[in-house]
């Protein structure tokens, strides 16, 4: 199966009512040909909402969805030519993997001697190639998903969407499979928009990530984009481990913790009410060597919890705030940790010093310095 041409979609002011309901609200969002984009969000943000506009199950109140040059509002989702693969994979328990996957291509009356050499390649391609006579009861969690992606991509399309297709899968296969999903998106070189409600997930396989909240979109970016430049204390709650605590602005660059003075790299957002999000892997331990200018933040250490991979240290900062921080667990013989109800100093650079404003606060700061 050769890498095809991608497409690109747009979505124009996209709403979605149900009754009093509001499930979309204004939605606009382009996404470039060959993207892999994932929508993420907490259940009812309105990310399967918005996939169903896409794939034609769901049609919108208002706006329209475009697929290159092409609108497709209106448009039944069998005329879309666009692969689906759904959560529960909706394969036919009756047939053959082989004819699971043909019967996108017996559905669109392609021309039937050309079915057995495109069933090979979509199954070569997800490493099933001879598995064409088995049937769906004999094979695994991972190899079901495998066919419902092959049944997806038997007819070459240039745009896929997918519906939380790991969610059934253990961890360690469900971690495996991203990885080969990603894998796979380079070599089809296809437009995927992918839900999830799972921030790994997402930061794991897309290029860009599109956060929704109550039916909005509330930011787009890359992963890294997503993770230290949060637009809200929405994004950054829900990425990352972060703990979220009010400050009060200073001047342009410094804000107040309590009695602390902490300095950030970047500009402040001008909104009245703000949040210092403190990222647990962003937190170092200070050893003595780290160079002037750094936020240092004094604490006790409440907990000390071992995570396999990982260090956990609760924390709380002289003024009663609770943080934590997260570090490999093999630097445990490399530095001290003093032990539960002892002092501990920590460092957050200015470039990890994320200020964010409150979610839904919108009125201009005060004056800034």
């Amino acid at each position: 199966m050769k890498k095809r041409d991608s497409v690109g979609v747009s979505i124009r002011s996209v709403s979605k009512r149900y009754g009093g309901t509001t499930a979309l609200d204004d939605i606009t969002l382009d996404i470039e040909p060959g993207e892999f984009v994932s929508l993420l969000g907490p259940s009812g943000s309105g990310k399967t909402t918005l996939l169903g506009a896409l794939g034609g199950f769901v049609l919108p109140s208002s706006g329209s969805v475009w697929v290159g040059d092409q609108d497709m509002t209106y448009m039944p989702p069998h005329k879309r030519n666009i692969g689906v693969v759904f959560q529960s994979y909706a394969l036919f328990p009756h047939m053959t993997v082989g004819e699971n996957v043909a019967f996108p291509l017996r559905a669109r009356r392609l021309p039937k001697s050309t079915w057995p050499e495109r069933v090979r390649q979509a199954l070569a391609m997800v490493e099933l190639d001879g598995y064409q006579e088995r049937g769906i009861s004999q094979l695994s969690g991972g190899q079901r998903q495998r066919v419902a992606l092959a049944r997806a991509m038997v007819f070459e399309p240039r745009l896929i969407l997918m519906d939380e297709p790991l969610s059934a899968l253990d961890k360690q296969l469900r971690e495996t499979m991203q990885i080969e999903l990603r894998q796979l998106h380079r070599k089809l070189g296809a437009t995927i928009v992918y839900v999830t409600h799972d921030q790994r997930e997402a930061l794991t396989m897309s290029d860009r990530v599109a956060i929704l909240k109550d039916g909005r979109l509330v930011q787009i970016g890359t992963p890294e984009t997503l993770h230290n430049e949060p637009e809200d204390s929405f994004v950054a709650s829900f990425i990352g481990d972060s703990t979220l605590l009010p400050v009060t602005r200073v001047d342009a660059h410094r804000v107040k913790l309590g009695k602390l003075t902490l300095h950030s790299a970047r500009p402040l957002p001008p909104h009245s009410e703000l949040l210092l999000a403190v990222q647990t892997e962003k937190l170092l331990i200070d050893d003595g060597h780290h160079e002037a200018g750094v936020n240092r933040l004094h604490c006790r250490v409440r907990e000390i919890v071992y995570q396999g991979d990982s260090l956990r240290l609760f924390l709380e900062m002289d003024d009663g705030s609770a943080i934590s921080l997260r570090q490999p667990s093999h630097h445990m013989g490399q530095q001290k940790i003093p032990p539960i109800g002892e002092s501990l100093t920590v460092v957050l650079h200015p470039e990890d010093t994320i200020v964010v404003p409150r979610t839904g606060c919108r009125h201009p700061a005060a004056h800034v310095a």
